[in-house]
């Protein structure tokens, strides 16, 4: 496959009162021309920042300490706020999480949409028209035509999205960052969601990174799964290799704590602990005091990747072929046969 980004030992940190908080601490992945790329992890693991380093959205208290992000053999690290502005919705595009605030209260939608194509591209503004019409119908707006000049509050929640993402693909950008759109949505209008930007994919080959904390979600939409904790990529692999052998106790508790719906007494797996303080990062693997697994050399040294397939690795020293031999916890397997289970009769 045809590579169009990576991201190398990408580091940044955030000046706070209390002091240097390091958010992202050595981040590594590609994506590959025309696939989906799902980043997982609980709140505060990092996925947002990594994702708005590549858009170089960041805040004025955050530094990128080191790494590069290649994009297309260019390195976006190195380009000035002046460049990137020719590079944001045009080449690389993103869905936020609220469309609300992504929108503008003051603008039609119509000339919402059409703007970057008109920005990027110097067409007319009926030319513009024209092709935010044809997106809008393309992502699902009824009578897109009569609704050109409505105002983004005459929308319902799911439409209000369908125009965010409408406004993210008008350039066909060859990357779609979208940050968990999907979280403020009800069930019926998320599956619509991912179901539309399945379909748009398909359409104009762009490549997609998925940004979640719903591994449902994921199982539905990803080619691949790069799961993150404290800053770091800890997992990576395809979907399959990620939910059907999942090798980092991390990843297990991901999975366990997915509901299955049962049983009324069904209790979800719950992680025990909390992540860590980033003002002052943990010597050995972080996820170590959260372990029920953990080995003494985890308290020591962070755990380098161990590869499981050309595919698939796992940071995590449970790989080291002098580990003893572990298993996850009968519940979690259960939680993981019900859900293959369930996988096999959507696909069917």
């Amino acid at each position: 496959m045809t590579k169009i980004l990576e991201v190398n030992n990408l580091q940044i940190s955030f000046d706070t009162y209390a002091g240097k908080v390091r958010a992202i601490r050595g981040v590594d992945f590609e994506l590959n021309k025309g696939e989906t790329l799902a980043i997982v992890g609980e709140s505060g693991s990092g996925k947002s920042v990594t994702t708005r380093t590549i858009m170089r959205l960041l805040s004025s208290n955050a530094n990128i300490d080191q790494g590069e992000i290649v994009f297309k053999g260019d390195n976006l690290v190195n380009k000035t706020e002046k460049e990137m502005q020719k590079i944001r919705g045009r080449e690389i595009a993103m869905i936020f999480q609220d469309p609300m605030t992504s929108l503008d209260p003051t603008m039609p939608i119509g000339k919402q949409v059409a703007e970057s194509l008109r920005k990027h591209k110097k067409v007319s503004k009926k030319e513009g028209l024209k092709a935010a019409l044809d997106l809008l119908n393309l992502v699902g707006i009824p009578d897109a035509e009569k609704r050109l000049k409505s105002y983004p509050h005459q929308f319902s929640g799911g439409q209000r999205q369908r125009i965010v993402i409408a406004i993210a693909l008008i350039c066909n950008p060859e990357i779609l960052i979208a940050d968990e759109p999907t979280t403020a949505l009800d069930v019926t209008i998320q599956a619509q969601i991912l179901e539309l930007l399945k379909e748009i994919q398909t359409k104009i080959e762009t490549s997609i990174i998925f940004i979640t904390h719903d591994l449902g979600v994921v199982a539905n939409v990803a080619d691949r799964v790069a799961v993150m904790y404290a800053g770091k990529i800890i997992e990576v692999g395809t979907a399959e290799e990620i939910f059907y052998n999942p090798q980092h106790p991390y990843t297990w508790g991901l999975l366990g704590s997915m509901p299955t719906l049962e049983s009324e007494s069904d209790r979800l797996y719950a992680i025990p602990g909390s992540p860590p303080d980033l003002l002052d990062p943990p010597k050995g693997d972080a996820f170590y005091p959260r372990n029920e697994f953990a080995l003494k050399i985890d308290a020591e040294q962070e755990p380098p990747f161990f590869e499981l397939s050309a595919t698939h690795k796992a940071a995590t020293w449970l790989l080291a072929p002098q580990a003893p031999a572990v298993t996850p916890p009968a519940e979690i397997q259960r939680r993981w046969d019900i859900f293959a289970k369930k996988q096999k009769q959507h696909s069917a």
